[in-house]
């Protein structure tokens, strides 16, 4: 969990808009009892296009890639790659994609380095559904969302259950909240803070307007955050402040906000015509560092529809009720019953 501030939220921070949750049914590690999952490929860890939400992914289910991925696609034409529509040929229908946002410097490392200190963990859960012939839609799910998993007497904070049982169990628990029908989410894209940094400073950094005066020090950590206000071009390091800040008045309400800055940001520069041209260098240049099920030509072929000027981004976010005392401090869906907590295309 990223750090919290230790001075009183400012006056602007405190209109940020606040969110308010119940708790859903989940499911522990691997297979579970109840639950029908699809059996996992062994993750890889290829080079992805990566943090932003484009190129992004869930599980593998059942369907057959040829009904969706033509063979014949454009992916890594050098004379082509000047726009994102030349960068590959888009999927043919809708596909859902998981990204966990790891609060660990590198994939598999033991500890995060954060506070609390433990294994890494999902620090930011997002679901993207890139549909070639709709907008680009990001539902964005609160990490402390109590959940229930087989197993465990008290509920557990949706953020936590990578550390419980990595993608599988997230992408499980994650399908059975939102009402996916089986095989989505289609892929699924881990990526860790390292990643971030190195997407970002590959682009030359991302204009962003950070909300408010951000600073923190965690000695024990030897972590520091210093940010301004205002417009300004924030490099790797920065944007990484940006996304671990957590305001003691807003909490992970204000950070999602925060994450949407630089989700956006993202998608806006890497539209740029001279870096839609190094895209495919970008995905070779992040081999390793992200673990993911998508492959470089179905990374481009997302980014393709993603990308596109013409298709708007829909951001939703779930609504929650105040913290629960008696759930360690999680939060519940404040949802009405039989309400769908996402559209689909």
């Amino acid at each position: 969990m990223p750090p919290r501030r230790d001075s009183p939220p400012s006056s602007q921070a405190s209109s940020r808009s606040r969110e308010t949750g119940r708790s859903e049914g989940a499911s522990p590690k691997g297979r579970r009892r109840g639950l029908q999952w699809p059996r996992l490929p062994r993750p890889k860890k290829e080079n992805l296009v990566t943090g932003a939400l484009f190129l992004i992914g869930a599980l593998l289910g059942s369907m057959a890639l040829g009904q969706v991925w033509r063979e014949s696609d454009r992916a890594g034409s050098d004379s082509l790659e000047n726009t994102p529509a030349t960068l590959a040929e888009k999927p043919r229908r809708p596909i859902t994609v998981l990204v966990i946002g790891l609060d660990g410097e590198r994939i598999g490392d033991a500890v995060n380095n954060a506070a609390p200190a433990g294994p890494p963990g999902a620090d930011a859960l997002l679901l993207v559904r890139v549909n070639p012939k709709g907008p680009l839609q990001v539902l964005n799910l609160p990490v402390e969302l109590a959940v229930r998993i087989p197993g465990s007497s008290e509920p557990v904070g949706l953020g936590s259950l990578y550390q419980r049982g990595g993608v599988a169990l997230t992408a499980d628990v994650v399908r059975e909240l939102v009402g996916l029908e089986p095989p989505r989410p289609d892929r699924y894209l881990v990526l860790p803070r390292s990643a971030l940094r190195r997407i970002v400073d590959r682009v030359g950094g991302l204009e962003l307007s950070p909300p408010q005066v951000m600073r923190y020090q965690d000695k024990a950590q030897k972590y520091k955050i210093d940010l301004q206000s205002g417009l300004q071009r924030l490099n790797g390091s920065q944007v990484e402040q940006l996304v671990r800040f957590r305001d003691p008045g807003l909490g992970d309400s204000g950070r999602r906000i925060d994450h949407q800055l630089v989700e956006t940001g993202l998608r806006e520069r890497f539209r740029q015509p001279e870096q839609v041209s190094q895209l495919p260098n970008l995905l070779r240049d992040l081999q390793g560092q992200v673990e993911t099920n998508l492959s470089a030509r179905e990374s481009l072929s997302l980014l393709s529809a993603g990308l596109d000027d013409q298709r708007p981004i829909q951001f939703t976010r779930l609504s929650l009720k105040p913290a629960n005392k008696d759930f360690g401090g999680l939060r519940q869906l404040d949802v009405p019953p039989g309400k769908a907590l996402w559209k689909s295309p």
